[in-house]
């Protein structure tokens, strides 16, 4: 396959396929908004699954230098009521069958695995046209362009690529997170450091579904919760998080009655809360093929946060890299099998997600009894 690969987005996805298209000797260019790989914090904990992110990283000849990465003991869960009665607890045993990893050193290890210069950083995508034959431009918000034979979004919820194949808007869904950090806590902030343990809390009101939380244990005692909330958008710009303490408050609202060691996520942070809406594209979210381009990760199939949204971006780009290289010469064959299994794909994780999970789809989701429902941020 001679014809370069345009990817725009430098995530977890289209860094994925970069690799898998560079160990197959195909050109790639991954165009990227921010102006540098640590422009901005990467988030914080991903688990990382067998059957996609993991055979996404195999794919990429990274599964060795992989577990390097991997943070010992974090696969512990605990789930509490709001009252912090513990419903459900396993430590890590050791297996590694979802191993967490720091998402800003999982991203570090794909970009060095690349060849220099496979990333244009600080190329921000403002539109794309089609110009015949499958060729496109992608015009950029330094006044530059480029003309491609293949295009692939990687851009995450609000692509640049995607209305050249749908029409689909990402929708909010109903609520939102609010993400907070408490540092050095096992030391300035014991209680919670304690109600978390040693991988991930989650906590619910059993009586009123509508807001949650789950907190993460990173590296170097830093607890980093997202406390879910159900309310329309409207009461969230009514917020002013500029204002920390008045928006700590008024979040803090929503968690009454909970453990002061669950409540402290929010209270004892000190840093200012951010909130994050969530959005999804229609369940079943397709398009019509196109030629000389196509989709991958959020840019395909945003959906509410279920604990697979990495873990599928991954496997879409790897998938679409292995197809690329089965059908060096007839790149619509390519598309047209790896799109074939991206629809059904994304439509299954999007259908697994649910809106306020109870205790007994929570347990049976972190024992492995029952297809997901889960509160999860990956």
């Amino acid at each position: 396959m001679t014809t370069p690969v345009t990817i725009v987005g430098a995530g977890l996805g289209g860094l994925v396929l970069a690799r898998v298209l560079h160990l197959h000797g195909i050109p790639a260019t991954v165009h990227e908004a921010e102006p540098s790989p640590d422009a901005r914090s990467q988030g914080g904990m991903l688990d990382i699954h067998a059957h996609s992110g993991r055979a996404a990283l195999r794919a990429a000849g990274l599964a060795d230098a992989f577990h390097d990465l991997v943070l010992p003991g974090r696969q512990a869960i605990r789930l509490l009521d709001r009252d912090g009665t513990v419903l459900f607890e396993a430590a890590d045993d050791g297996t590694g069958t979802s191993p967490e990893v720091q998402r800003g050193e999982l991203r570090r290890l794909l970009l060095d695995s690349l060849p220099a210069g496979t990333v244009r950083w600080g190329h921000r995508a403002t539109g794309v046209r089609a110009l015949g034959g499958g060729r496109h431009e992608v015009a950029f918000a330094d006044g530059t362009t480029t003309v491609t034979g293949l295009l692939v979004g990687a851009d995450g919820a609000w692509s640049r690529v995607r209305p050249l194949l749908s029409d689909a808007v990402p929708a909010y869904i109903g609520r939102s997170f609010v993400e907070t950090w408490l540092y050095d806590a096992d030391v300035r902030h014991p209680a919670a450091a304690r109600a978390v343990g040693g991988g991930t809390l989650c906590a619910l009101d059993r009586d009123r579904h509508g807001s949650w939380l789950v907190a993460h244990r990173e590296k170097d005692g830093t607890l980093h919760a997202h406390l879910t909330v159900t309310r329309p958008r409207d009461w969230f710009t009514a917020v002013d998080f500029t204002d920390t303490a008045a928006a700590t408050a008024r979040v803090a609202e929503e968690f009454g009655g909970w453990a002061p060691e669950l409540t402290a996520l929010l209270t004892a942070s000190g840093t200012a809360p951010v909130w994050r809406p969530l959005y999804a594209l229609p369940a079943n979210h397709s398009w019509q093929r196109v030629p000389g381009a196509t989709l991958l990760g959020d840019a395909a199939h945003l959906s509410a946060p279920s604990g697979e949204g990495a873990n599928l971006a991954m496997q879409d780009g790897a998938a679409l890299g292995e197809a690329l290289a089965a059908h060096p010469d007839d790149i619509e064959t390519a598309l047209t099998v790896y799109e074939k299994a991206l629809f059904p794909r994304g439509t299954a994780a999007a259908h697994r997600v649910g809106h306020h999970p109870t205790p007994r789809q929570l347990i049976a989701f972190f024992t492995g009894t029952a297809s997901p429902t889960s509160p999860g941020t990956h």
